[in-house]
């Protein structure tokens, strides 16, 4: 039988293909050959695994904020390492292989995996992530609503705000949690003038004022709330009313009642705003009941405009919640007068100065005699003055000199702030 030309000098063939072979895998080894590189992988991308796992005994993680880089180091060949970067590898700690929860701090071991590398092949250093473990704590706060800085359109203040939800529960580390001094949601207002709703991001903050990461609390509702601002307008010129209880000494009269600050600004919302405006007498707010029995002499009360505030009104903010009430008493048969201070005369000031007065006006007390009739007083036939005499530049308190129609007398005597100024040449 005659042999196919194939089945011709099988021994050399076989040895030719195990030469080829040996040839390729020399190629191969010495065109890329195996070999270590590291990589510097920094510590905030390890990855936690099994958290679940301490807090079965109410325990929490607290990590460095910074930590150290790790080095893995990874055994292949080369062109897979030369196209290897940091971000194919990934480092997990899982607190379930940790070598023991009673230590301070936990030491749990770092492992790290890239694709199309067997595990065996890559080593890193530091072996083991330090953990510190804490008691885990749960606490309510009440949610306060805030604006800050921002302020509304002109005309407008806020006038109430509320919060949805109220209160929420915190969870967190015992050392975070006891500190916290109050849960804020925070809103702008810059430039509105319409009632609005907003949802917004819880800010915690400590007793220092300092805001507390939310990295390791958990706050109820996702640390959200919706704060709903409503705006109130504000009106000038409201005046509070004073009421007496009681008569003044016998003999004696009420002349007279003056408030400081005599009007007020005051916000509110629109239907009380409307009531105060449509009221009889209009923009008056009835204000403190004074008890003047058996007074005899002019009498002074402060009281707190707050007190008396109807629903849905308050005080504009900026405004002093004081209100000085001043009860002028005089005698039966007296009346107080006003005296413009243009109407003063100076005597003997000084050349090269001038003088005026720093008050619009003069009260002037006046009593008429038995025989004679308060009614029956002008005004126009009362002359003052103030001696300038030795006065020179600067200011001075100093004496008024009234002089009176005959049946009637001084009840008190009159001083003036005199401002004395140089004269320009010019």
């Amino acid at each position: 039988m005659r042999k196919h030309k194939w089945m011709e000098n099988i021994p050399l063939k076989i040895v030719s293909l195990v030469i080829g072979f040996l040839v390729w895998l020399l190629v191969v080894n010495i065109d890329n050959p195996t070999e270590n590189r590291t990589f510097v992988v920094t510590g905030d991308r390890i990855s936690l695994m099994n958290t679940q796992y301490v807090d079965s005994y109410n325990k929490m993680c607290l990590l460095d904020d910074e930590r150290d880089p790790v080095r893995v180091t990874i055994t292949g060949e080369r062109k897979l390492l030369r196209r290897m970067t940091t971000s194919a590898i990934r480092l997990t700690a899982d607190l379930q292989q940790a070598v023991s929860l009673d230590t301070s701090p936990v030491m749990v071991p770092i492992t790290a995996v890239c694709d199309n590398v067997n595990p065996s092949n890559i080593k890193v250093n530091p072996q083991y992530m330090a953990i510190r473990l804490e008691d885990k704590l749960s606490q309510e706060y009440v949610v306060t609503a805030s604006y800050g800085e921002s302020r509304p359109g002109k005309g407008y203040e806020v006038g109430t705000q509320t919060v949805s939800p109220e209160k929420v529960k915190i969870t967190g580390p015992k050392s975070l949690v006891s500190k916290i001094d109050k849960v804020t949601a925070n809103v702008n207002v810059s430039g509105k003038t319409k009632d609005v709703s907003e949802d917004v991001t819880l800010v915690v903050t400590d007793r220092n004022q300092d805001t507390l990461s939310d990295a390791y609390l958990t706050i109820d509702n996702n640390g959200r709330a919706t704060v709903t601002t409503k705006f109130w307008r504000v009106i000038s010129g409201v005046r509070f009313s004073v009421s007496t209880l009681g008569e003044p000494a016998e003999g004696y009269h009420v002349e007279r009642v003056t408030t400081v600050p005599d009007t007020v600004s005051v916000a509110g919302n629109e239907e009380a705003i409307s009531a105060l405006r449509n009221a009889e007498p209009r923009m008056v707010i009835s204000g403190p009941v004074i008890d003047i029995s058996g007074v005899s002499d002019d009498e002074e009360v402060k009281a707190n405009m707050v007190n008396y505030m109807p629903e849905n009104l308050r005080l504009s903010s900026g405004t002093s919640e004081d209100i000085y009430i001043t009860f002028v008493i005089l005698p039966e048969n007296s009346h107080l007068y006003s005296l413009a201070g243009n109407e003063v005369d100076f005597q003997n000031l000084g050349n090269g100065l001038a003088a005026s007065i720093d008050t619009d006006s003069l009260a002037i007390r006046v009593k008429a005699a038995d025989t004679y009739k308060i009614e029956d007083f002008d005004v126009s036939d009362l002359k003052a003055s103030i001696d300038l005499q030795g006065i020179g530049e600067g200011s001075s308190l100093l004496p008024v000199h009234i002089e009176l129609p005959r049946g009637y007398t001084l009840l008190k005597e009159v001083e003036a702030n005199v401002m004395v100024t140089e004269v320009s040449n010019q």
